[in-house]
């Protein structure tokens, strides 16, 4: 069988391709522009693109422990777990390429890098919800630790813990 897809540093060629899936995707993620994409890249530990037939199906990036990620998420992940966690900020795979088990590779790739650390952490929007998400993460693994925000904007804080 085929790999579903290939993962690669971004690079500043990938920018316009990133930003374009991000805001087709804004309802589940932050805005996003330019300089703050070029922010994100600096304290990313993983800014990755998702290649597969030789087009951009999607981008990811993961923050590590120590960085000056200014995510109300991220911080309390790190204030809860220290050095021991990654933060799995955001994964998006373009419409045109589901169902291809391209996040489940991407997450086996993000997840053996959080090996060293012992857990990857993220959030999913349970209000409005992101059922999908949901049932994709519980499937995994994945069990809620907290709930953050406000009615209308309200994420489930998750985690795994990732065996050494």
């Amino acid at each position: 069988m085929e790999a579903p897809g290939v993962l690669r540093p971004m690079v500043d060629d990938d920018v316009p391709d990133v930003l374009s899936l991000n805001a087709d995707h804004v309802e589940l993620l932050a805005p996003l522009d330019g300089p703050r994409l070029g922010e994100l890249r600096r304290w990313a530990s993983r800014a990755d693109v998702i290649v597969c037939d030789g087009q951009t199906a999607g981008f990811v990036l993961v923050f590590g422990p120590g960085t000056d990620y200014d995510s109300v998420n991220y911080r309390w992940f790190s204030a809860r777990y220290g050095v021991d966690f990654d933060y799995l900020d955001r994964i998006v795979v373009d419409d045109r390429f589901r169902r291809r088990g391209l996040a489940s590779a991407v997450y086996d790739a993000v997840e053996e890098s959080a090996r060293a650390r012992g857990r990857l952490t993220l959030e999913v929007n349970i209000d409005p919800p992101n059922v999908p998400s949901l049932e994709f993460h519980r499937r995994r693994g994945y069990r809620e630790v907290a709930q953050l925000g406000d009615p209308g904007h309200r994420v489930s804080l998750m985690t795994q813990v990732i065996s050494h």
